[in-house]
């Protein structure tokens, strides 16, 4: 993408900032962002910054194309403040589109996610049954939603991305979400300071990590082939928690022992495995992912020095 004016909602979050810094070398690139999940430490001077919420009137909407990553970004998030977790995640969703749309805008693409597949071993298709058991996924199945209705109803191209498990780390913008960090980044951390990382339950679930380097091509390509439809952005490879301490402990040169703890999330609602068939954006893109997983993990560690150096 070169030479278009782009807005980033959520621009000063984990996702958002690492895709507006990258869209600014060769694009206008406007950031929305109220502050409350994200720090303007993330984002860089060249981007053009708004503290505002995406539920308000008068957002700067007047842009070649919307990314849209505003929300109440988990599980436990949504849980504390549902109603406000609705009014920022769909009543800001279809507030952002449609004053996009008067603007003359033509392209969104905005975060979804992965959870509405429930707990999956195997790669999970777009075209498989979804579901909803959290109001956090309510919010984002609303979205695309309204999302088939904008593209629908007024032919815009409107692509939901389903993200997987995305990860950077504390050494990139992570670090400012602190307990709502990935768990690599959080295990990661605990690890390399002589913590003993937390796993829910008996550490066997697994996710689909896919580096945030990735997820930003992948949202990239999504506009600039003005996709509209649903795409799952993962890598198609899955690791367990127990599997993750193993990797950090070798990189770092540590031996951790995890702590088991009891999960607090409710077993019936609880996303225990997840893996992405990324067939379809691969078709009508050619996006795949780049960063293997013990290359992200390599990334992660080396601003650990010390740890590694013991």
């Amino acid at each position: 993408m070169e030479n278009k004016r782009v807005l980033v909602t959520g621009g000063a979050g984990f996702i958002g900032s690492n895709l507006a810094n990258h869209l600014a070398r060769r694009n206008d690139v406007v950031v929305v962002d109220d502050e409350s999940l994200g720090t303007t430490d993330n984002i860089s001077e060249s981007v053009e910054f708004h503290s505002r919420c995406v539920t308000e009137d008068g957002l700067p909407t007047d842009v070649d194309v919307v990314f849209h990553l505003a929300a109440l970004s988990s599980y436990a998030m949504h849980e504390d403040e549902p109603v406000r977790g609705t009014k920022v995640n769909v009543e800001g969703f279809v507030n952002t589109v449609e004053q996009a749309r008067n603007d003359g805008c033509e392209t969104v693409v905005y975060a979804s996610t992965s959870s509405i597949y429930g707990s999956q071993t195997e790669p999970s298709p777009e075209s498989m049954p979804v579901s909803v058991n959290t109001g956090y996924e309510a919010s984002k199945l609303a979205r695309e939603r309204y999302g088939e209705y904008f593209a629908n109803h007024y032919d815009m191209n409107v692509a939901g991305m389903r993200f997987f498990s995305v990860y950077q780390g504390y050494n990139g913008a992570e670090e400012h979400k602190g307990e709502y960090a990935n768990v690599v980044a959080q295990f990661a951390d605990d690890i390399a300071n002589g913590d003993s990382p937390v796993l829910y339950g008996d550490g066997t679930q697994t996710r689909d990590f896919t580096h945030v380097d990735d997820i930003v091509r992948g949202l990239e390509a999504a506009a600039d082939h003005q996709l509209t439809g649903v795409y799952n952005l993962g890598t198609g490879e899955a690791y367990s928690f127990n599997e993750l301490v193993e990797m950090i402990n070798d990189r770092l040169g540590t031996d951790a022992t995890p702590e088991y703890v009891e999960n607090p999330i409710p077993t019936d609602v609880y996303v225990h495995d997840t893996c992405a068939d990324a067939e379809r954006i691969f078709e009508e893109t050619g996006w795949e992912p780049q960063i293997e997983f013990e290359d992200g993990l390599d990334r992660v560690c080396e601003s650990y020095p010390s740890a590694i150096a013991r």
